[in-house]
């Protein structure tokens, strides 16, 4: 029987700034994964469907919103439909 590779969480908060409005909102990432990959990606509570991982970056989309995600810089950059723009650092939690 092979043994199952161990797994672990990563959860980070994020303030993204969204302009044109000058919004903030607070968006929690949560990143599952195992010795190899990345398993999970959920958002504000919902898991994303697909994502994709570039070194320390991930990129997903979620209700038409493009975003990426640098765990290692902990930032957060997003695109919604080319109508409003955010940016935003990210903590540990």
């Amino acid at each position: 029987m092979a043994a199952v590779p161990a797994t672990g969480t990563v959860t980070l908060v994020c303030e993204a700034v969204y302009l044109p409005a000058r919004a903030t909102w607070v968006r929690t990432v949560r990143v599952t994964y195992d010795q190899r990959r990345i398993r999970e990606v959920v958002i504000d509570g919902q898991p994303v469907y697909s994502f994709a991982v570039r070194d320390t970056q991930i990129f997903t989309a979620l209700d038409n919103e493009r975003i990426q995600v640098d765990v290692a810089a902990q930032s957060w950059s997003s695109d919604f439909r080319g109508l409003s723009t955010a940016q935003g650092r990210c903590e540990r939690s």
